[in-house]
């Protein structure tokens, strides 16, 4: 396939974004001009725009941007939010659907890097099926976001998912990709896990963030925790192997000190008194059941999240 026949899709998923999304695919749209000159795609690329049920005027917009640009600016709305993870999903099945020879995914605020979409296709040109954004930095972050993000990144790596750190869903992912998605039918798919557990040649293209145009983050504390024992709990079972760890340890250590009684009572005629130390025993213990509860409980969530199989989302309009 020559380079400027190749059909470039850009996904947005878009949660209560009015104050941005006019600028972004204005922005985007120019970007995509600018690489269509070039010759390095096809003038039949296009924006698709994810609404994940946004209580603001994000859709009215997105109407009005399609009657404005055409075919050039597509959309699709879901009855209600459904998260980030799912509008991507949606974005990327529904631009396999309308045709594309490769999709790149952005956030709907422009912080990453929009200039950097040219390096992706240059890579997916020199063969690459899996172009993955990369953070040069977390400058843009609080001092606690930033270091929880590095410390997912490691756990995740030390769990057996080898993520690069500062990985995001900036990417590029070519039609081949995009077919072995649809394969996959888990409602709790976590992409960035997704992405390097295929296979397929991946590159990277490193992007610095800028500071967002206008309103706030949508991802809090609890919905990045989220996210992450998402991750955590799809893509790896070394937590529970940790709780059966945990479990054989604390059953060798009472072993042991059952063996020190023993001994103090029938070679040192003494009896280990301390209250105290029974007490903390006990909330210490009783302490680690409940956390090793709760890993199993997140796994336990996951497998009834899949059995209901009941579908990532629906949608409200499409166009």
């Amino acid at each position: 396939m020559s380079n400027n026949k190749t059909k470039l899709a850009i996904i947005i998923p878009c949660f209560n974004e009015e104050l941005v999304i006019k600028s972004t695919v204005e922005t985007l749209l120019s970007v995509l001009d600018g690489i269509i000159a070039k010759g390095k795609i096809s003038e039949d690329s296009y924006i698709y725009l994810i609404d994940d049920g946004s209580k603001d005027r994000t859709w009215e917009i997105i109407e009005e941007l399609h009657n404005m640009f055409g075919n050039k600016v597509r959309g699709v709305k879901f009855v209600r939010n459904y998260g980030n993870q799912k509008a991507l999903i949606a974005g990327l099945l529904g631009v396999k659907e309308l045709g594309c020879d490769c999709v790149i995914s952005i956030d709907a605020d422009l912080q990453q890097d929009e200039n950097a979409i040219e390096k992706f296709v240059d890579e997916f040109h020199n063969g690459a099926e899996i172009v993955s954004g990369i953070r040069n930095d977390r400058k843009t972050d609080s001092f606690f976001k930033k270091y929880t993000a590095l410390c997912f990144y490691k756990l995740m790596n030390i769990l057996g998912v080898k993520i690069p750190p500062n990985h995001s869903d900036f990417r590029l992912v070519s039609y081949k990709g995009l077919e072995i998605l649809e394969k996959y039918s888990e409602a709790g798919l976590f992409l960035r896990g997704f992405f390097h557990e295929i296979g397929l040649k991946t590159a990277y293209v490193y992007f610095d963030v800028k500071p967002r145009m206008a309103g706030h983050s949508k991802f809090n504390f609890l919905s990045l925790t989220s996210l992450a024992l998402n991750g955590i709990t799809a893509y790896s079972i070394v937590p529970l192997r940790i709780v059966v760890a945990m479990g054989l340890l604390t059953v060798i250590g009472s072993c042991l000190f059952a063996a020190e009684v023993v001994f103090e009572k029938y070679f040192l005629n003494d009896m280990p008194s301390g209250w105290a130390t029974l007490v903390i025993l006990l909330a210490f213990f009783g302490g680690l059941q409940i956390f090793c509860l709760g890993i199993i409980g997140e796994y336990i969530g996951q497998i009834f999240s899949e059995v209901k199989a009941r579908p990532r989302y629906i949608k409200e309009k499409d166009i």
